[in-house]
C-alpha cells in the first residue's frame, strides 16, 4: 500500500457538488493507492503508521492530539509514467481488490481510536484542502 500524506488544516472531498468527507481542524489528507501483492495485514501496518506519525505541530501525532483524517482512494498513486507520454496504471489493483483493502485500512484507523472521514470509492472526487506547513510525504508498507 501507497499513501501520500499531507499536514492539513482542513479538507474535504465531494461528489458531484456534495460534501461526502470532510475535516475543520488540523490532520492529515491522506491519499491511499492499493497495488496486487496488498492484503489485510499491510493495511493494518498502514494504519498503525498513520496514526502514529509525528508530523503535526510540534512533532505530535494523530494519536498524540486526537488529529482527524480523511482518507481517499487514489489508483493513480500506481501509476508509471517511465515510458512514453501516457501513464499505465497497470500496478494499481483493480476496484474489487482495492476497495475492501481501502476499507480495512479506515477500520482499522477507527480501532486505533481515530475519527477519520472518506472519500467514495471509484467515484470522480474533487478534493480540497489547505496544507498546514510545507509537509507532504510519501509512505509506503
Amino acid at each position: 500500500m501507497r499513501a501520500v500524506v499531507q499536514r492539513v488544516s482542513q479538507a474535504s472531498v465531494s461528489v458531484e457538488g456534495r460534501v461526502v468527507g470532510a475535516i475543520d481542524e488540523p490532520g492529515l489528507m491522506v491519499l491511499v493507492g492499493v497495488t496486487h501483492d496488498d492484503d489485510p495485514a499491510k493495511a493494518r501496518k498502514l494504519a498503525a503508521k498513520l496514526w502514529g506519525l509525528r508530523i503535526l505541530q510540534d512533532e505530535k501525532s494523530c494519536s498524540d492530539v486526537n488529529a482527524p483524517l480523511l482518507v481517499v482512494s487514489q489508483f493513480t498513486l500506481y501509476g508509471d509514467a517511465r515510458k512514453g507520454r501516457r501513464p499505465t496504471w497497470t500496478a494499481a489493483a483493480p476496484g474489487p481488490v482495492a476497495e475492501p483493502l481501502v476499507d480495512a485500512l479506515v477500520h482499522e484507523l477507527r480501532a486505533l481510536g481515530a475519527k477519520v472521514e472518506t472519500g467514495e470509492f471509484g467515484a470522480e472526487m474533487k478534493v480540497s484542502l489547505v496544507n498546514d506547513g510545507p509537509i507532504t510525504l510519501i509512505v509506503e508498507i
